[in-house]
């Protein structure tokens, strides 16, 4: 994710650049007090979000705002100014939030979860895997229905362990507490013709009583979260597979 902050006064700006940096983590941070070149830098890479004081000489912040969006039309643009009568203009713009002088990580944290345009995980996989919030699975965008519920619960756990071998064993005790191998074949058959059914039999491994998942065939929120994925990272709200009782997240 990359950021852009400008403000023509040196002291705001390093302000600024230190609640976004508290907020936003890892995201790649590009600083200028100068709004010709902060253009130019935008035409060289994609900006995600732009924070961009108003009051500022040859370009002014609603100017370089109207430039930006030329060039990504979703980019989340983020008023910083001391003066309140900008409001309409940037609301006309549909600007993404507006945060009055002085900056804090308060407010600026407040706009980032409110952003117009939400920061999305690239996938570029045929299974895609939400672990944040409730889990859920998708194929091409598309939720992946399993014929029983706890095929996915099953499926959900494998993930959880990203790529470790689990024996039946230790399935069987996660998912009931009496003994349910028989059912258990059954849900890993359900999984094996799922993932078959569209294209991606290779995502799930079987070997004598152990099972495991190919964390290298599917996209997964909290693989790239624990890979240092800015994005990743700023979409944790703290929410791991929440329709379960067993996960616990590694936020480390």
């Amino acid at each position: 994710m990359k950021v852009l902050l400008v403000d023509d006064e040196d002291l705001q700006l390093l302000r600024l650049e230190e609640s976004v940096k508290n907020v936003l983590l890892k995201g790649e941070i590009l600083s200028f007090n100068n709004p010709v070149d902060a253009l130019e830098a935008a035409k060289k890479a994609k900006i995600d979000i732009a924070f961009l004081d108003i009051e500022m000489p040859e370009i002014n912040g609603l100017t370089l705002a109207k430039s930006l969006k030329s060039i990504n039309p979703q980019v989340n643009i983020i008023f910083v100014t001391a003066y309140d009568n900008f409001a309409l203009d940037a609301m006309k713009m549909h600007a993404s939030g507006y945060i009055s002088k002085p900056v804090n990580e308060e407010k600026v944290r407040a706009e980032v979860e409110g952003l117009r345009f939400p920061i999305k995980l690239k996938f570029t996989k045929l299974i895609q895997v939400k672990c944040f919030g409730n889990f859920e699975v998708f194929h091409n965008g598309q939720p992946l229905k399993f014929t029983y519920s706890k095929s996915k619960e099953l499926f959900a756990y494998l993930i959880d362990r990203e790529g470790a071998a689990i024996n039946i064993n230790e399935l069987n005790a996660v998912l009931w507490e009496e003994d349910h191998k028989s059912y258990l074949r059954n849900l890993i058959s359900d999984i094996q013709k799922t993932l078959q059914s569209v294209g991606a039999s290779d995502v799930f491994k079987k070997r004598h009583n152990e099972c495991y998942i190919d964390v290298d065939k599917v996209d997964c929120d909290a693989y790239e979260y624990h890979r240092n994925n800015p994005d990743a990272i700023r979409m944790y709200r703290g929410e791991y597979m929440m329709q379960y009782s067993w996960p616990i997240f590694d936020e480390s």
